[in-house]
């Protein structure tokens, strides 16, 4: 089970990965925020009703991907492609690790962010 300072340590190791990380927080199974850390300087592109049906969704998404880890395997990780934003999560136990990533960021830059998360969120696993 994941605590609120491992939580907190994990997002700070990953924001500190790169510049182009705007956003990255620990999702609980209800879709709540345990921890988060936002790039100084940016604004939400999301309300905060929006924000808590995000976050909502991707509980249910994990929930769901979870019933095929038998048969497929565990998820390492999504990645995410919208105009605005590129957003990678990772799965932590019954917690959900999900960060927002610049949209203009070139693809191997963005894969850069996931080899160096992997490690930080095995860590915390």
């Amino acid at each position: 089970m994941l605590n609120k300072k491992d939580a907190q340590d994990m997002i700070k190791e990953i924001r500190a990965i790169s510049q182009y990380v705007r956003f990255a927080g620990v999702i609980d199974s209800k879709g709540k925020v345990v921890a988060y850390e936002r790039r100084p300087g940016h604004e939400p592109l999301l309300s905060i009703k929006n924000t808590s049906d995000q976050f909502s969704h991707l509980a249910i998404k994990t929930r769901m991907a979870s019933q095929f880890n038998k048969q497929l395997g565990d998820v390492q990780f999504m990645w995410e492609e919208r105009e605005k934003v590129q957003t990678i999560s990772f799965s932590v136990g019954k917690n959900t690790v999900w960060a927002s990533i610049d949209k203009k960021v070139i693809r191997s830059e963005v894969l850069r962010i996931i080899d160096s998360c992997l490690p930080i969120v095995r860590k915390f696993s």
